[in-house]
């Protein structure tokens, strides 16, 4: 089975940026623990600050793969592109939040990519992807 991990702007941040919000691990540390706990499944892991970059890496993998799981960051309460993305491909995506985006501002309330993926999780820090992963399998 293979599954692309795609975050968005500042998650290559994880660690440093907010802690109280987002933890204090990277999500490089992170990723290896997804590695040892699944190790039947094909990991690939993409990060971008750059919203057409995020928008190839899904095109590139949502054709081939089996899942992709999908942090957008803010890109998620903005982009109707990355939403286009995500309806264009035949891969199944999961959108993950490491926040409750509801228990926030306003703003963040709003997702362009919910509605056309296979299912959201958010707010359970970073086994958000756990989650995700085993909606997979």
């Amino acid at each position: 089975m293979k599954i692309g991990i795609i975050n968005g702007p500042n998650l290559n941040l994880l660690g440093k940026r907010e802690p109280e919000v987002y933890g204090n691990l990277s999500f490089e540390e992170y990723f290896t623990t997804l590695q040892i706990q699944f190790p039947a499944i094909e990991f690939t892991y993409f990060q971008s600050n750059i919203e057409g970059e995020l928008i190839n890496k899904i095109q590139e993998l949502g054709f081939s793969f089996d899942g992709i799981i999908l942090n957008a960051g803010a890109y998620t309460h903005t982009s109707i592109a990355i939403g286009d993305a995500v309806k264009a491909i035949i891969t199944p995506v999961i959108e993950v939040h490491i926040s409750n985006t509801f228990s926030r501002e306003d703003f963040r309330h709003q997702s362009f990519i919910s509605g056309n993926a296979k299912g959201v999780i958010l707010g359970f820090g970073l086994q958000s992807y756990e989650l995700a992963v085993h909606s997979f399998l």
